[in-house]
């Protein structure tokens, strides 16, 4: 470990801390942009043509882009895309309700949460709301809820796979029945009126803080690290990255891949296609030289993997073994669940040889089809050549996830090396 390192770990946990949902993690983004001087543009409004850096913001969402004085209209994009949410429960509408002297919440499980690591926690209710005049801001709590799991005197077979209730089991206690309107609670907390109009965006998540756990203090337990390891390399590795190459080196961090992409701030929607066709508008190219510029281009889907399961060694490939310290993940799936080819795998070696890392191929075995990203979703809107890494996670999907933190500041010098070109 080096004091670099423990700088950086230091710098993801707060980074974790501050961003309990997309958007706050969207917000802690913007922080470090206007920060580094990046202007922020409306989708709404005629965007700048020339130098600059600049973000634009799409509900959970981010795109941010430094784009040289030298661009032209077939300078190619180095694109590192990452994804904001994880799983979750969301808060349905109607929430609140009683049942034997308990005031409790009725949620909605968002993704693919490992749900037994939820129960027991000390849980806050965070998220966006939206005003009638179409105004944001960001709410949270500190703890209060908790899903209680049945003591064990009462369920013998708690510990032989107990079946969770998706509707029955997982709805989390928030005080007494005579706890008052937790909406209004949140409301005073977002500071909306009496009376005046608002939509809500809001989740659940938990609120220990992220932790440096083992003997030599050389892991992260942390929640969210899926995928907010990428969004936080991705963010530093833009605003260190030059502007002076011959590409436009972008951020692109979408929400919504948990449940499959399909949205408009998610990356099988037009968001990232919008923003490039406005640059490429900005720089006069023409729909061919729009293309040379696309084929030119390179998008590093960063997106956390697996290492190995001390338990469970059965579970993975026997010749591709994921080790932690062992460096950042390059996916490979040959049904194309990750889209790295040949080529992608030479672009993402000499990335790690200049960023002084080491990687670790990664593969599913043959009996487990494994998960996907958005790196084939977003090369298939564009044709963009791409290639899927990711740092490697013990525990993926549980509240609280596990690193090394050798593999988390290997992945931000490698996003920095692929940024500069």
């Amino acid at each position: 470990m080096t004091d670099t390192t423990a700088a950086y770990v230091a710098d993801l946990s707060s980074f974790i801390e501050g961003a309990p949902t997309p958007f706050h993690a969207v917000a802690q983004v913007a922080i470090r942009l206007r920060h580094a001087d990046f202007t922020e543009l409306s989708e709404l409004d005629a965007w700048p043509v020339g130098a600059g850096s600049y973000f634009v913001v799409r509900d959970g969402a981010v795109i941010a882009w430094r784009q040289p004085e030298a661009a032209t209209a077939i300078t190619p994009f180095r694109i590192v895309g990452a994804h904001t949410d994880s799983p979750t429960f969301r808060l349905k509408p109607n929430a609140q309700t009683t049942a034997s002297g308990w005031s409790q919440l009725n949620v909605e499980v968002y993704g693919g949460p490992i749900l037994s690591t939820w129960f027991d926690r000390d849980l806050a209710i965070a998220g966006r709301v939206v005003r009638a005049d179409g105004t944001s801001g960001l709410v949270e709590t500190g703890a209060v809820c908790r899903i209680p799991n049945l003591a064990i005197h009462l369920d013998r077979g708690a510990n032989e796979g107990a079946v969770i209730d998706r509707q029955r089991h997982l709805l989390p206690i928030v005080g007494t029945d005579g706890a008052g309107d937790v909406l209004g609670a949140l409301r005073g907390l977002a500071g909306v009126r009496d009376g005046e109009v608002v939509g809500w965006d809001l989740v659940l998540a938990d609120t220990q803080a992220p932790a440096r756990i083992g003997m030599r203090d050389e892991f992260l337990a942390a929640g969210r690290m899926d995928n907010l390891t990428s969004v936080h390399a991705s963010v530093r590795a833009l605003v260190g990255a030059p502007t002076d190459g011959g590409h436009i080196p972008v951020l692109a961090a979408f929400d919504h891949e948990e449940v499959g992409s399909s949205t408009p701030s998610g990356a099988g929607g037009p968001f990232l296609e919008d923003v490039l066709h406005r640059i490429h508008d900005g720089l006069g190219a023409t729909v061919s030289e729009a293309a040379r510029s696309f084929r030119a281009s390179w998008l590093l889907s960063s997106d956390a993997g697996h290492l190995v399961h001390p338990n469970f060694p059965e579970k993975h490939d026997p010749t591709n073994r994921p080790r932690p310290g062992g460096g950042p993940l390059l996916k490979i799936n040959a049904n194309q669940r990750y889209a790295t080819d040949a080529a992608g795998e030479v672009m993402w070696a000499s990335v790690c040889a200049a960023a002084g890392v080491s990687y670790q191929p990664y593969v599913n075995p043959n009996t487990i089809p494994g998960g996907s990203t958005i790196g084939p979703i977003a090369a298939t809107r564009l044709g963009i050549p791409t290639v899927d890494i990711g740092v490697g996670l013990l525990s993926m999907h549980s509240v609280r996830e596990l690193v090394h933190i050798d593999d988390v500041a290997a992945l931000g010098r490698a996003a920095a090396a692929f940024l500069a070109g």
